[in-house]
């Protein structure tokens, strides 16, 4: 397939309420870096004490700091739409529901000739009435992250096929590769290490991992396990980890930026997602550094975690399977390879930092003059 035709030059703002740092706001900055790094220029509109926001600066990223205060909604939304005006932006792509109005409304004053409402994760829409004009009124594009998420929309709003598309966040496969340094986490050698890699939130399934451990341990297995990431009160799932009997079996090591070499220390990498879920990146990270998965069937997960192929699939909630699953990965070790083998395959072909660049560039050429 020869390759796409070279873009225009792209004036380009994202929009982000959240001040946390998660898949989401990793997806906003991976753009960004793209988008600029391929000669473009870009801005991010983010709260001023947002984790996004330095984190974005530090690329070379353009910065605008905003607020959303709902109270502020008119003169933001003057200022903003001016502000678009004034530096002629062809593209704005809204992350949030505080951002996804005020700059919906703000674009669509401004006439910026493309507007597109990225939606990452999977929730209910109470007032769908309402909901649908963020998705129609304030968007000439939607970007999902997952096929369930489109289906979902789908369902509810009123968007066309050709107006929406399911585009998971892309790796960089040269970063997130078998070879390469593995991380020094608090275990001791010689025995598999399985862990969970995430923000510390509710719905991200901790429970079901502590009581797939305890099932374990009763069973007297010797298996080693971790949980990675931060976001949230690391104590209150100490607590959780001590109340379901297994806070001595269990290493936190809080949030780390080297994810790459965390993902090739582990043995299998465990998703027990509860709601919500997109296709996690870290999912497509573990596959790309050849780390075994296992992931329940929440969202988006099987898209990429293909039961049999790329890994092993149970389901939400089920502790009991989740510990049968990870067993399988760690003594059925030629059929994990296969999986791993494959898992890196599907990352290179359909899932990399570039294909996404590139097919991200295929829909802004639809609507932006050359």
């Amino acid at each position: 397939m020869p390759p796409p035709p070279a873009a225009s030059h792209w004036r380009i703002v994202h929009s982000e309420a959240s001040q946390g740092w998660g898949g989401q706001e990793h997806r906003v900055v991976a753009e960004l870096k793209g988008f600029l790094n391929r000669g473009h220029e870009v801005w991010l509109i983010a709260h001023p004490s947002s984790q996004i926001l330095p984190r974005a600066r530090d690329l070379g990223v353009n910065v605008l700091p905003c607020e959303f205060e709902r109270l502020h909604l008119p003169v933001n939304v003057v200022s903003l739409a001016w502000w678009l005006r004034r530096q002629r932006i062809d593209v704005v792509n809204t992350h949030s529901s505080r951002d996804g109005w005020l700059l919906g409304i703000a674009a669509r004053l401004a006439r910026t000739p493309l507007l597109i409402r990225s939606r990452h994760i999977d929730v209910s829409y109470p007032t769908p009435s309402v909901s649908k004009h963020a998705f129609t009124t304030f968007a000439d594009h939607v970007l999902t992250t997952s096929d369930k998420i489109t289906t979902h929309l789908q369902s509810l709003f009123p968007i066309a096929n050709e107006d929406i598309t399911t585009l998971p966040t892309g790796i960089d496969v040269s970063v997130f590769h078998p070879e390469g340094a593995k991380a020094a986490l608090p275990v001791r050698p010689g025995t598999p290490v399985v862990g969970m890699v995430s923000v510390l939130r509710s719905w991200k399934g901790h429970r079901t991992f502590f009581d797939a451990i305890r099932l374990l341990r009763d069973e007297g297995r010797q298996i080693q396990f971790v949980v990675v990431g931060g976001g949230g009160n690391t104590a209150n799932f100490e607590r959780m980890a001590n109340q379901h009997g297994v806070g001595a079996a269990v290493a936190f090591t809080g949030h780390r930026e080297d994810v790459p070499d965390v993902l090739r220390a582990l043995d299998v990498l465990c998703i027990p997602s509860l709601r919500h879920e997109g296709v996690p990146q870290i999912g497509l990270q573990a596959l790309a550094c050849g780390t075994a998965v296992v992931g329940s069937d929440c969202g988006g997960i099987p898209e990429i975690i293909r039961e049999g192929e790329t890994g092993r699939i149970f389901p939400i909630g089920d502790a009991a399977a989740l510990a049968r699953r990870i067993v399988e990965t760690i003594e059925q070790k030629a059929e994990t390879d296969r999986m791993r083998t494959a898992g890196r395959a599907m990352v290179e072909k359909h899932h990399s930092f570039e294909v996404m660049l590139d097919r991200l560039e295929t829909i802004y050429r639809r609507y932006l003059p050359a």
